[in-house]
Parts: structure tokens; sequence; C-alpha cells
């Protein structure tokens, strides 16, 4: 049954179109609000293709897109569909989440949006099995000490400027997060965010820092 709130529009077509006109009026409260009831109606693939098309031109639509995915369960369905353990189902779902965030702006609507998130998924797995099958790393007497530790010095230091140059709405729950190690349900209750809001601003960053990693040739 859809979770709605008492003062939201009950009809999913009503609750649909209302959708539609409060990501037109920029209002992102009430986009949400609605968004977060029709993440188990069966409409959510009009739901997904709406935010999607929204996201192209409004990084808030993008959020919410990512908040829907998570909420629905989507991701993390098509994840456990080929893998077995957990923790690689929650690392390849997250690392998907970061993807859709990153390559929205692609998705060019001839496909359910679930249809091109599956795709994404599928390509989050084969990346994960190729990092368990890698070779082993380079032994250390194999690397010179001064070179490995310009490397470590330049890249850090290349992460910290990308989370410098991050807007704080996204900065200060990647730093809670992937810095300080922080659970999403403590970053949430310290900022005052739901979940999903924390995860979705989580997942953009990080879409964010890795575009500026590419951009000065430090991730390929």
């Amino acid at each position: 049954m859809m979770r709605a709130n008492d003062d939201l529009p009950q009809d999913v077509s009503e609750t649909v179109e209302t959708l539609d006109q409060a990501l037109q009026n920029a209002n992102y409260i009430t986009a949400r609000k609605l968004t977060t009831g029709l993440t188990t109606s069966p409409d959510l693939d009009t739901v997904l293709d709406m935010l999607a098309r929204y996201a192209k031109s409004q990084p808030q639509a993008t959020e919410l897109l990512v908040e829907a995915l998570d909420a629905s369960g989507t991701v993390r369905r098509f994840a456990a569909g080929a893998l077995l353990d957990q923790a690689a189902v929650d690392d390849v779902s997250q690392d998907a989440l970061i993807s859709v965030a990153d390559s929205v702006g692609s998705y060019d609507g001839r496909s359910k949006v679930t249809t091109w998130v599956h795709s994404i998924v599928r390509r989050r797995v084969v990346d994960h099995l190729r990092r368990q099958r890698s070779t082993v790393p380079l032994e250390d007497h194999d690397i010179s000490p001064a070179a490995r530790m310009s490397s470590i010095i330049a890249t850090r230091a290349t992460v910290h400027e990308a989370l410098d140059a991050l807007p704080e709405l996204y900065k200060v729950p990647v730093v809670l997060r992937d810095i300080e190690g922080h659970a999403y349900a403590v970053i949430a209750e310290r900022l005052d965010r739901p979940e999903g809001t924390v995860k979705a601003q989580i997942a953009r960053g990080r879409a964010m820092v890795a575009a500026h990693l590419r951009d000065t040739g430090v991730a390929g």
C-alpha cells in the first residue's frame, strides 16, 4: 500500500501529476514527500522516468532519483541477482547509485529507467568481479619508496582538493561518511536529514569527486 502523508493526494495518478507540478515549480520539499510515497506504487517506472528527465537540469531531481532507486530496493535487487555476498551487494549498489548520479545526463529515455539502471548495475558487478580476480599488486621492493610516497601524497592531495571544491550540501555528508567513517544513520541524525537523502547526497558528492579525479588524470 502506498505510504502517503495525510495532506498529500491519495490517488496514485493524482500524486504523480502533483509530483510533476512540484518539480516544474522547483518545490523540492513537496516533491520529496511525494516521491517517498510513490516508491512502493505500481507507477514507480513513471516516477523514475519523470525524475530522470528533470535530473538533466535539476541537481535536486538527481538526488530524488537516487533516493527513489535506493528506497524502492531496485538497485539492491539487481545487484543481489548477480552476487551472493551481502557486503559485495552493498558495495556494488552504492557504486551503481554513484554512476546513476554521475551519468543521468546521458539517459536518452528510449528505454525504461530501470532498464538503464540494470545495465549500470551489470557493469558495476563486472567491475567488482574484475577487482576480485585482479592480480596481486607489485611487491614493495618492485616500487621505490620515493615513487610510492609521491604517488600517495599526490593522490591524497587531489582527493582533498576535489572534496574542498564540493558544495557544502554534498561535502559535509561525504566527509562524515568517507573521511570520518560514520554510519548513514548517524550522519542523518547529525545533519537532521532523512537517511535516504543523505545516501543520495553522498552518492552525488562521490560522483562529483570522481569526475574531478578523472579530469585531473588520477582516475581512469
